[in-house]
């Protein structure tokens, strides 16, 4: 799946469009009052951005992911909160095109690329994130339906969400552990399936993560990814690694934004009888950011490019991914000291691109954890095999 330059440019530039005209104005007003910016969200689904990598026959606009990676990107500049409304939703998309029956595509996608539902993905536990293989929630077979039985937390899209890829134990006693696990579609509306409190984070403000609850709540048989058990860790696993091409992304978004806030500032306040863009201690941060933030778009692009020739990438994505993030806060904070103490303040917006810089270090994989994904997949390769 490769978008031509010209299609990549047309859909780059809407996007770039809507988010100066649309959405800068309001970022900061929704990030204060934590409100979800549902008239935002219809003007995406317009778009086509709920359906970015869902192929055309179902629906959605069937792009490449280089072209998802700087539709993220573009997002993220403007109001990072936002890309994820789309953003778990993807991931959900991705394991129903890959993995999904025929039947679940035709009956799930297309409602999903117009956005007419919002998905999300019920991963994460509150007694645990990164060890997925030992997730608690179970699904056990009863006739034609399973009943599942569990909690779920930090969920994306858990209030305004309609549809969720669910990761639960159908098999208690499997070797090892993440060979017990499948990936169900579960749909708001049944009886035992409640979402729980809202949480109240410290950015990543304006969009709904919440916990949802399971108890004893039956889903189809026919909802079960894929129509067989026990393949739910590969699919979602999968899934993830475009999840970190997309986080990855948002990181280079909020650092561009950051960088570009810093650059107009630093031309602007005068000290000393010049801009402080002319003093040498500024430049050398203006030039430091401007290089690692390119560093991190061309990791970013690089990892796209891979899964865009269908390769394995869970090695590059999570280089993208841990790199781009840890730039990212330190572009954040950079962004801070050249403000000085108007960057402290909420009148400015480097104030908010700190606080949302720490959701791509945590999210997706924490990067500690993925710091080993990177290791152990370099000491599987022959290249460095003695």
């Amino acid at each position: 799946m490769v978008t031509s330059e010209e299609a990549r440019s047309q859909i780059v530039n809407l996007v770039r469009e809507f988010v100066r005209r649309d959405v800068v104005p309001v970022a900061s007003q929704l990030d204060k009052e934590d409100s979800a910016p549902l008239a935002l969200i219809e003007q995406m689904k317009s778009l086509g951005l709920f359906g970015i990598t869902v192929p055309e026959e179902y629906g959605g606009l069937g792009l490449d992911y280089t072209t998802f990676a700087m539709i993220f990107e573009e997002i993220s500049k403007g109001f990072m909160s936002l890309s994820g409304a789309i953003g778990t939703h993807h991931i959900m998309t991705y394991a129903l095109v890959h993995y999904g029956t025929e039947e679940q595509k035709r009956r799930f996608l297309p409602d999903l690329a117009a956005g007419r539902k919002r998905g999300g993905l019920a991963l994460t536990e509150p007694g645990g994130g990164s060890d997925v293989a030992n997730l608690q929630t179970t699904a056990r077979r009863d006739g034609e339906e399973y009943v599942i039985n569990g909690t779920k937390m930090f969920i994306t899209n858990g209030r305004h969400g309609d549809s969720f890829c669910l990761l639960a134990r159908t098999d208690r006693n499997a070797t090892p552990k993440h060979r017990g696990l499948s990936a169900f579609i579960v749909e708001k509306g049944g009886s035992g399936f409640r979402v729980g409190r809202d949480l109240d984070k410290l950015g990543y403000r304006g969009l709904d993560t919440c916990e949802l609850v399971f108890e004893d709540y039956r889903v189809p048989a026919e909802n079960l990814i894929g129509g067989a058990e026990g393949q739910g860790f590969g699919q979602v696993m999968s899934g993830l690694e475009t999840g970190r091409i997309n986080v990855a992304a948002r990181a280079v978004g909020v650092a561009q934004a950051a960088f570009e806030a810093s650059i107009r500032y630093a031309q602007q306040r005068q000290t000393f009888g010049s801009a402080i863009a002319q003093h040498q201690a500024i430049q050398l941060k203006l030039a430091d950011m401007a290089t690692k933030i390119q560093a991190a778009r061309l990791l970013t692009y690089d990892a796209a490019a891979k899964k865009d020739r269908g390769e394995r990438v869970d090695l590059e994505a999570g280089m993208a991914k841990l790199f781009a993030s840890e730039v990212c806060q330190e572009v954040a904070m950079e962004a801070m000291r050249i403000h000085g103490g108007y960057g402290y303040i909420k009148d400015f917006p480097v104030e908010r691109y700190y606080r949302d810089a720490p959701l791509m270090i945590i999210g997706e994989g924490t990067n500690e954890i993925l710091r080993l994904v990177i290791a152990r997949q370099l000491l599987r390769r022959p290249e460095y095999q003695i």
